[in-house]
């Protein structure tokens, strides 16, 4: 302060205010204070529809619902519904100034609508930001979002972040093209194979709207097929949507839509492609410039306009289920999407799921198969090696190769490639007493003893080396391979055939194709390459492992992998041969050797309705410790027709082991409780244990708080 201030400070009444008190005067005049970003202090708000309800980013249950925000003046032209937001959540109404909340930290979220007024009498905080003026959220996702959120007990915010991909500022500036004129209706083809093939190709191209669950022949025409189902529906002005299990298929059907209907009408939405590139394929769909979509899980959710047909492909496929929450099934949202949009649907597999069956017995969708002149056609010849034959068999005693499957490798390689299908990768995952056939465990843990290499032994939980093991049950010294892997396989195969080349396909190293040229191909289920022509011949060993898995599924995922193989081999007029390595009496085999995969199918759903197992049945699973199990169980309203299986002791995740989706953490002690209820009353289920989870994460329930945290998941995959 001056001087002359100080003695104005001290003089009369009339002496003037002090310097500091001016600037508070002048301050206090201001009309209209400038808004601060983020927190628009003192801004205008909209002079129309001045509240924007925002779903925020927080995949919580007991916050499943919108929040009201105001609308600055300044972004009233970009806040339109659709388009992602920033906003400050979790202030409370401890900050409220000019009658605005302030405060709390900024998420993302997505503005759904505009509204006059709102339900809230508080005081409102404005939106912090529009981060982009694309509307990338439309009523129709929004609506489907919602339903798949109801029907697995989920929040609506974990859907969208399946649903609406990342953003992308490069990909979204740039421009879309304009989109084509519908193509011609194509020639049904190939189609014709089928009983009722060529009608339903023709409905679509008319703008009908049939529902098939569709048994494809053996051989690579299936990807071509689909090709021309999705051609006839953009045809009649429709968009189409196909959705397969991985990005080796997806290539397939990408290939054939662009020898169809070339370049420009259609997206590819996999992972593979990066974020960019699939942002603006999704774009691109979503902007309307191209009405057909193949992809992978999260294709499902592509807003395709106008959509005419839903496609999926090999729906049995473990990679169909999502796993993240809600963790959906591609198959279900299917479902859902033809039945809200009245579009027609097409589930294909080389197989059939019980899932499929049920579809076709409840009348929702027709089978589409051929007669069986055409699968005895297109289908191999398919031979079996049970425990007798192994038995009386000297080579099948001395190596892993039974005579039978020798003779066939040794035929089939006059021919072209063949086939050998091992469930396991590596080495010799799996070890065992050759006498009486216990398995072999580590003396420190009991973890269970691998072969790594061609002589070590060592603990698949500890790691250390046991080379002096004895079996504790028969005092037997020699091991044998429970399950030998991948690796062993075709070192074996490479010293009983030195002079064929020996390739390898699996989770280190996949191929996608290989040459008509003779050798032999060793691969785990699911990573079989297409030969050029077909395989001459297909191994499928170790048919027990797969069919002695303690899983309900156990049966028809075994005749799927065992299916999906044999479908690449060359049909019985032209010499293609199959051996299993299994017991021929039992059904999963016979159904492969007729290739009759839809009775199998028809045969499991009867005996699941009589047990009241899933798909007759919904079924949710609830796990955790025993006692937040028992405590959940205790609070949630369930229907009156629920019943409780359970709980009972999960397998406990040893620390460096891979954990399993929806596994206990590693060390702990979970268990895991089911609950049924019979056909109609799913849907309220799934609305008791999503009420009674929100309830429980309020009360800080959800793995952050006092209490242990509880797992759902309706309709589990794997239910033991």
């Amino acid at each position: 302060m001056s001087s002359e201030n100080g003695q104005g400070g001290g003089g009369g009444e009339e002496a003037p205010p002090e310097q500091l008190a001016l600037i508070r005067e002048a301050v206090r005049k201001a009309k209209v204070p400038k808004a601060k970003p983020r927190t628009w202090r003192g801004a205008a708000l909209a002079k129309e529809l001045p509240v924007a309800r925002v779903l925020v980013d927080k995949g919580v249950l007991h916050l499943d619902r919108y929040f009201d925000y105001a609308v600055p003046e300044e972004l009233a032209a970009v806040a339109q519904p659709g388009v992602r937001v920033r906003v400050r959540f979790g202030a409370g109404g401890r900050t409220v100034r000019d009658g605005r909340r302030e405060g709390g930290s900024l998420i993302d979220g997505f503005l759904v609508e505009r509204v006059a007024e709102s339900d809230y009498s508080g005081p409102l905080a404005a939106l912090a930001q529009v981060v982009s003026p694309e509307p990338v959220l439309g009523p129709e996702l929004l609506g489907l979002a919602r339903a798949v959120a109801d029907r697995y007990a989920g929040s609506l915010a974990d859907v969208l972040q399946l649903a609406v991909p990342p953003r992308h500022g490069r990909a979204e500036a740039g421009k879309t093209a304009e989109p084509l004129p519908a193509p011609p209706a194509p020639d049904p083809g190939s189609w014709r194979r089928y009983a009722r093939g060529a009608e339903f190709v023709k409905s679509l191209a008319a703008g009908g709207s049939p529902r098939a669950v569709w048994t494809a022949l053996p051989g690579p025409d299936w990807a071509e097929e689909i090709a021309r189902a999705a051609q006839a529906t953009l045809a009649s002005g429709r968009g189409a949507l196909v959705v397969v299990p991985a990005g080796r298929p997806a290539a397939r059907v990408d290939a054939a839509l662009r020898a169809l209907m070339g370049e420009g009408r259609h997206a590819l939405l996999t992972a593979d492609a990066g974020q960019e590139r699939r942002y603006r394929e999704w774009l691109a769909v979503r902007r309307g410039a191209v009405q057909a979509v193949v992809g992978t899980r999260a294709a499902m959710f592509a807003p395709v306009r106008n959509l005419g047909l839903v496609v999926v492909w090999d729906d049995g496929d473990a990679s169909h289920s999502d796993d993240n929450a809600p963790f959906p099934h591609v198959r279900e949202v299917l479902e859902l999407r033809a039945t809200r949009d009245k579009c027609g649907f097409l589930l294909g597999s080389w197989s059939c799921t019980v899932e499929a069956a049920q579809l076709v017995e409840s009348g929702w969708a027709a089978p589409l198969v051929a007669e069986r002149e055409q699968v005895r056609a297109a289908a191999p010849l398919v031979r079996t090696v049970g425990d007798g034959d192994l038995a009386r068999d000297e080579a099948a005693r001395a190596a892993r190769l039974p005579t039978l499957a020798w003779q066939a490798v040794r035929e089939g390689l006059r021919h072209g490639p063949v086939l050998v299908q091992v469930p396991r990768r590596g080495y010799v995952p799996r070890m065992a007493c050759a006498q009486c056939r216990a398995p072999a465990r580590c003396r420190h843990c009991a973890g269970p003893l691998e072969a790594h290499d061609a002589g070590a032994l060592r603990c698949g939980w500890c790691g250390r080396e046991d080379a002096a093991w004895q079996c504790p049950e028969c005092g037997g010294f020699r091991l044998r391979a429970q399950v030998v892997g991948a690796r062993r396989t075709a070192e074996e195969l490479g010293r009983a055939f030195p002079a064929v080349p020996v390739r390898t396909s699996g989770r280190e190293q996949v191929l996608d194709t290989v040459s008509g040229a003779p050798a032999l191909v060793v691969s785990t289920p699911g990573a079989e390459p297409v030969a050029e022509g077909g395989y001459a011949a297909a191994l499928l060993l170790d048919g027990w492992a797969m069919l002695g898995r303690p899983d309900l599924r156990a049966g028809e995922e075994a005749l799927r992998r065992w299916i999906g193989a044999a479908a690449l081999v060359r049909g019985q007029a032209a010499g293609g041969t199959v051996v299993v390595v299994a017991e021929p009496t039992l059904r999963p085999v016979q159904a492969l050797v007729r290739w009759d995969p839809v009775g199998h199918a028809v045969r499991e759903l009867a005996e699941r309705a009589e047990l009241g197992f899933p798909p007759v049945s919904r079924m949710a699973a609830v796990s955790g410790t025993a006692e937040a199990v028992a405590g959940f169980l205790s609070g949630v309203e369930l229907p009156s027709d629920a019943e409780v299986l359970g709980p009972v002791p999960l397998p406990v995740t040893e620390a460096g082991r891979p954990r399993r989706v929806g596994g206990p953490p590693p060390g702990e002690r979970w268990e895991r409780a089911l609950v049924r209820v019979p056909p109609g009353s799913g849907a309220a289920l799934a609305g008791a244990l999503k009420t009674a989870q929100a309830a429980r994460m309020a009360r800080g329930g959800g793995g952050n708080g006092s209490e242990a945290p509880v797992r759902i998941r309706i309709d589990p995959p794997d239910i033991g």
